[in-house]
């Protein structure tokens, strides 16, 4: 991480702070995604992928102008084709600024004057349009992956060595098949750290893809476990799994990630990636690729 970069991300990781009890968009932080990007030589002109990245805030309460509380579960989606990312303390301390402040004369005039503002607000910071969303207890709980395999029921479990927990590439290795197959599969061991707290952070990785070329799946076990001392954010962690196999694959071959993160503080980070040639039709990788959470909840 550059000093710039450690600068900023600084901001509010790793130190005490007291936030606001009132409204404060001045606590919001934006990281440049270019740094990482360009270390995996991801060119940030030429995206080798698409995707968004969706966060859920399961802590957002705001009040009423007559004090009455109000709680809902937030979606916040923006495009990874952004500059910028949102640093999530930053995140959380904004959210909490308006636990004490109040809008609007009922629940729906508050919700809707917050949906506004927050949606301006990151739109702002990040560069990007950024959507937000409220699910409460009405929201439908669905399956989101179907038919994808645990890696662990694809390998011989007491036989496979790992040895590397800096991600390390070199491990992944492929076999040339005679057909095009599709691989629908999972991990749900995968563990990284913050780039600034240095804490841990654990999820679920799926992958799709399409290709004459068979990734070995102990081998792929044996990379994604190679991420447990790494130090990056969510974002990029789902990144650099892409770009490795990306490299891996032929320019015409379809592909998917999707890294479903744990929540931490109140706040879940979902990155996904997919190919410029992905559809959910091939893959029926999500019921709704835009709407999804770790916990499936969808509205």
């Amino acid at each position: 991480m550059t000093n710039e970069t450690e600068k900023i991300a600084s901001t509010h990781l790793g130190k005490k702070s007291i936030g606001s009890e009132t409204y404060n968009p001045e606590l919001l932080v934006a990281i440049p995604r270019k740094e990482n990007r360009t270390q995996y030589k991801i060119d940030e002109q030429n995206l080798p992928f698409d995707g968004l990245d969706v966060w859920h805030a399961y802590e957002f309460s705001v009040l009423t102008n007559n004090g009455l509380p109000i709680t809902r579960v937030l979606k916040i989606k923006y495009n990874c084709n952004s500059k910028f990312l949102a640093e999530s303390k930053s995140l959380k301390l904004y959210l909490n600024s308006f636990n004490m402040t109040k809008f609007g004369e009922n629940p729906q005039e508050c919700l809707s004057a917050c949906k506004s503002l927050i949606e301006k607000d990151l739109s702002n910071v990040l560069q990007t349009q950024v959507s937000v969303e409220y699910l409460d207890d009405n929201s439908t709980r669905v399956e989101l992956f179907e038919g994808y395999k645990n890696l662990y029921d694809c390998i011989d479990i007491n036989q496979i060595i790992i040895k590397s927990y800096k991600e390390t590439p070199e491990v992944l290795k492929i076999i040339k098949t005679e057909q095009t197959k599709e691989y629908k599969l999972k991990f749900n061991s995968l563990r990284s750290n913050c780039r600034v707290t240095h804490q841990p952070d654990f999820g679920d990785v799926f992958i799709y893809y399409r290709s004459q070329n068979h990734i070995l799946e102990d081998s792929l076990v044996k990379y994604l476990t190679s991420f447990r001392t790494e130090f990056h954010f969510h974002e990029e962690c789902c990144e650099m799994i892409y770009k490795r196999l990306y490299d891996l694959l032929d320019t015409d071959d379809c592909l998917f990630v999707c890294a479903l993160y744990t929540r931490r503080g109140g706040i879940d980070i979902n990155p996904i990636r997919y190919s410029h040639n992905f559809s959910i039709s091939d893959a029926n990788a999500l019921k709704d690729l835009k709407k999804y959470a770790r916990n499936g909840i969808k509205q």
